[in-house]
């Protein structure tokens, strides 16, 4: 659907490019934006390139597992009925912490068939399911990855400057997630 919509203010926007008269300055935009376009990927490719290369190594290493085992008490207070999906959480959580939300996607998808292989009830989502949603979405942050190779492609002075402020927010946002959950699960929230 967005597609669709997407598609015919494209054509309108070029009949009136055509019907107004400006024509070649609709060509220069579009092939400026082309070029702007592949600069910009490249930017991100390297950028992730670089942090997924970091993880890739530290898996190597065994740190992901020492991180995921750490994490397991963490988890198993969020999510008590997880089962062994906290190894693919921990590895989903820990490539959203460094900003990698295109790494964390085969995690996710992991972890959400583990956690649902636990459900008793497939019909609707267990508590664990849930949880897992809603740290998937509000993820505490150290490193917004896209963010920074954006400002870096943009020429920002002060590419990093987002870091601090990416961090506070995202733990707030993820508190109140689990508050949110918590809330809920306890029954309080349902009528």
């Amino acid at each position: 659907m967005m597609g669709f919509f997407f598609a015919i203010s494209c054509i309108i926007g070029i009949i009136l490019c055509c019907f107004g008269g400006s024509g070649s300055a609709a060509l220069d935009c579009l092939l400026a934006g082309a070029d702007s376009a592949v600069e910009l990927s490249i930017s991100l490719a390297g950028a992730y390139l670089l942090w997924m290369g970091l993880i890739n190594v530290a898996s190597e290493a065994g740190l992901i597992e020492k991180l995921a085992a750490r994490m397991h008490k963490p988890l198993r207070l969020l999510m008590p009925d997880a089962g062994d999906a906290s190894a693919s959480v921990t590895l989903n959580l820990a490539a959203n912490f460094f900003g990698l939300g295109n790494a964390a996607t085969p995690f996710g998808l992991d972890a959400m068939k583990r956690l649902n292989a636990v459900n008793p009830d497939k019909q609707s989502a267990s508590n664990a399911i849930c949880m897992f949603l809603a740290l998937n979405a509000s993820a505490i942050e150290l490193m917004p990855t896209g963010v920074i190779a954006v400002r870096i492609a943009c020429g920002s002075a002060n590419a990093y400057d987002v870091v601090l402020p990416t961090f506070i927010s995202s733990v707030f946002s993820a508190a109140a997630a689990i508050l949110a959950c918590k809330f809920f699960e306890s029954g309080a929230g349902v009528k």
